[in-house]
């Protein structure tokens, strides 16, 4: 699954909204009720998160990620490593040159556990709700909403 937003602000200000506030992305992220911090310090490589998500169909579930790329403010890249889905996820971004920051998500994945048995009308969902947050996102961000970058 790949998803592609530009985002108008530069990708300091993207990144710091995405990467550095990670607990904050149910403001703009539909489908997540709560993000946990795993990890005491900054955000970086072998950072981990707990998403407790809310989806469709009244489906609970909580999955943990791993971040096994940070390299600011370009990409940030990670792995699932508990719950529903196995595989890897990455956010990259590019300044464009009006100043506007392209920003692709990309996800590869296989769905495990209760999940598997709704793949297919999960899967065509989850999609839409993940073009939906990046509309979102683009939307949160250029609103002037969230954190400024941190020098």
């Amino acid at each position: 699954m790949r998803e592609t937003v530009d985002i108008k602000a530069p990708s300091s200000r993207v990144w710091a909204v995405v990467q550095e506030d990670a607990v904050h992305a149910p403001r703009w992220s539909s489908n997540v009720a709560k993000i946990e911090k795993l990890d005491d310090g900054p955000p970086g490589k072998g950072t981990r998160y707990r998403y407790h998500l809310d989806l469709p169909g009244g489906l609970k579930e909580t999955l943990e990620v791993e971040q096994t790329v940070y390299s600011k403010p370009k990409r940030c890249a990670g792995k699932f490593t508990r719950g529903p889905l196995k595989g890897t996820w990455s956010y990259t971004y590019s300044e464009t040159k009006d100043g506007a920051t392209h920003v692709v998500y990309e996800m590869d994945y296989e769905l495990g556990g209760l999940l598997r048995f709704a793949g297919g009308l999960l899967a065509g969902q989850y999609a839409t709700g993940i073009r939906k947050n990046m509309e979102a996102l683009k939307k949160y961000v250029e609103s002037g909403k969230g954190p400024k970058p941190k020098g």
